[in-house]
């Protein structure tokens, strides 16, 4: 037996299993695992002893190279999965978005010339809808046979990307006969706006309104509102960033009563409070996302959620906008600050050491959040989210005990600021590769521009 790659005396850990193993990679897929495989002609070997062999990580909700209040997010595809990578994030499905009159395969078309020459690691999209009359419903069908089997929808920001329900409705029953999964931003977006308009009528204009004009219980409302759509739809529904508990309880209700709802939350939720909203002058805009941040008591249900199943995903919603030129365009009014954070680089090491390493869940669990779940609800199951013979070779050797301190000073991303500054996580990833190729180790990234594959999604099929 020749293989090229072969890992050798790790603690391989899926979703299911921990055990000590050799896993072997020949063309880019993991071809062999088993104890003392033969070493002989293997092109190189990749020591592991005392780390875990994981499957790369899988962040389902980034937004790069995304035009946004007057500017653009800072990292592009490029910039995007190498921070990615860095962090053991191999697979990203970002956001194609429509714009009002435009096929749905018009946002593809866009979204895939910002991505092919420059991702360096696997790709996917989900399409966001925000024109759906009748003569446009037979579209997403056609987006589904692309391998565009997601597709997000807003309850928020009117006149821009916000939907009625009617138009939701009809979009959640297509995709119910497609076999398509509906994203859901769920605030709701009318009722802020009124808040907000008053907000600024009364010289309420600093970046901390933007959190206090968008109360939990707009969330929680419209959660609601999503479940019950799709219920009546007989459509599947995963609730984007899910940042409190008064949602999560209306998540939590729709599973216990056997729905087919899903949700996700971000470590911004996990380990940020609106007391970072606190911070003098205009430095709590770096905080400003959508939805915003809570109280502290949130976080802690949050983590519960995780580790009950109530939560089933973490992804970043990585939207970075430097503070400098770009965040300061809302000096003067807080709804003129781009919406979004960096995150993409720190989601394991943040989301290994807060639950792994404080014992509020097992490494098991870990990698099911980060990675195979997302693989199986959006369609990358088993080729993508676990370790087994057949699966693309993207893996991480993940250090348990190296330690870091989160800083803009040493990250990769392309923006001038971290959320998570002076952080500090314990569990990192030594080595990653994707489809086989180490793309990252150490400090040294070792992959090219345009490497990365886009990735044709399966239809959803339960999970």
């Amino acid at each position: 037996m020749t293989f090229d790659t072969l890992i050798v005396n790790g603690t391989v850990v899926t979703a299911t299993d921990t055990y000590i193993a050799d896993v072997a990679i020949t063309g880019g897929k993991i071809t062999a695992i088993g104890q003392s495989l033969p070493r002989e002609n293997t092109t190189r070997i990749l020591e592991a002893k005392n780390k875990y062999v994981m499957p790369g990580g899988i962040d389902v909700h980034t937004h790069l190279d995304m035009p946004f209040g007057g500017t653009t997010s800072a990292d592009d595809f490029e910039t995007g999965t190498r921070a990615a990578a860095f962090g053991g994030t191999t697979t990203l499905i970002d956001f194609a978005i429509q714009y009002k009159g435009q096929p749905l395969r018009a946002a593809f078309d866009a979204w895939m010339q910002k991505a092919a020459s420059k991702a360096t690691t696997d790709y996917a999209f989900h399409c966001i809808i925000t024109d759906l009359p009748n003569a446009r419903l037979d579209e997403m069908a056609e987006l589904v046979h692309e391998g565009v089997p997601s597709f997000k929808l807003f309850m928020a920001y009117p006149g821009v990307f916000m939907l009625d329900d009617a138009t939701i409705f009809k979009a959640m029953r297509t995709a119910s006969k497609i076999g398509g999964m509906i994203c859901m931003h769920a605030e709701n977006g009318g009722a802020i706006d009124v808040i907000v308009q008053q907000a600024l009528a009364e010289g309420k204009t600093a970046p901390k309104y933007h959190a206090l004009t968008r109360p939990t219980t707009a969330e929680a409302e419209a959660t609601s509102r999503a479940i019950a759509l799709a219920e009546m739809a007989g459509s599947p529904v995963y609730i984007v960033h899910l940042s409190c508990n008064d949602a999560l309880e209306k998540v939590r209700e729709a599973r216990d009563r056997g729905l087919p709802v899903y949700a996700e939350t971000c470590p911004q939720y996990l380990y940020l409070s609106l007391d970072d909203m606190e911070k003098p002058g205009f430095e709590s805009a770096k905080y400003v996302f959508t939805p915003p941040l809570r109280e502290k008591w949130h976080q802690e249900k949050l983590w519960t959620g995780l580790k009950q199943d109530h939560l089933q995903v973490v992804s970043t919603d990585h939207c970075p906008f430097c503070f400098k030129e770009q965040k300061e365009m809302g000096k003067d009014d807080f709804t003129k600050i781009p919406n979004g954070g960096p995150g993409i680089e720190h989601r394991m090491s943040l989301i290994y050491s807060g639950g792994v390493g404080k014992g509020r869940f097992s490494v098991n669990r870990f990698v099911e959040l980060v990675s195979t779940t997302p693989a199986k609800i959006f369609g990358l199951f088993p080729r993508k989210g676990t370790v087994a013979v057949g699966s693309d070779a993207d893996l991480v050797i993940f250090d348990p005990n190296r330690e870091h301190i989160i800083s803009a000073k040493t990250h990769h991303m392309r923006v001038d600021y971290s959320m998570f500054e002076g952080i500090k996580v314990k569990g990192m990833p030594d080595v990653v590769l994707s489809r086989g190729q180490v793309v990252v180790e150490g400090d040294k990234f070792h992959g090219k521009p345009g490497q990365g594959n886009f990735l044709k999604r399966a239809v959803y099929s339960g999970v």
